[in-house]
């Protein structure tokens, strides 16, 4: 430390005050990055087993359409179960991030009113959350195909 007199700054009255205000803030954007983190991981895992079982579905559909292989029903049943559970899993995913994002917002909401926080940023929309939303859509649209024999898929 220095005993210099113009290195020395006066400090506000509230300084602490604010300094753990912005630090809770900021402590809520990071609680809102962690939650989108999370259903990034649960799209991931979704994306996968979508993938993977239509995959599935289309590798022994195909096999059994040119007449190479005699493959039972279990075959294509196991890849429509993988993209059902990759769909699922997403939906679960989904309501879970929704519900804690809700919850954040209401207690942002109340630390803001409170005045233990500015609260002058907003929480946009997540753009995880409509990522999750269009690969949800193309999972059902893959069920579809796999189930019907319809759509371009085919």
């Amino acid at each position: 430390m220095t005993d210099d007199p113009a290195a020395m700054k006066p400090v506000p009255p509230n300084s602490s005050f604010e300094l753990a205000s912005r630090n809770t803030g900021l402590a809520l954007q990071r609680t809102r990055l962690a939650a989108d983190r999370t259903l990034m991981a649960v799209i991931r895992t979704s994306l996968s087993l979508i993938s993977f079982g239509f995959t599935i579905f289309k590798i022994s559909q195909n096999l059994v359409d040119s007449k190479i292989l005699k493959i039972g029903g279990s075959v294509p049943h196991f890849g429509v179960g993988l993209v059902l559970l990759g769909v699922l899993m997403l939906i679960i995913g989904m309501v879970y991030h929704l519900q804690f994002m809700h919850v954040l917002r209401k207690q942002r909401r109340q630390l803001t009113q409170d005045g233990l926080i500015r609260g002058e940023s907003p929480f946009p929309a997540s753009f995880t959350l409509i990522t999750a939303l269009i690969l949800l859509v193309l999972g059902l649209t893959a069920i579809i195909s796999m189930l019907y024999r319809i759509g371009p898929l085919e």
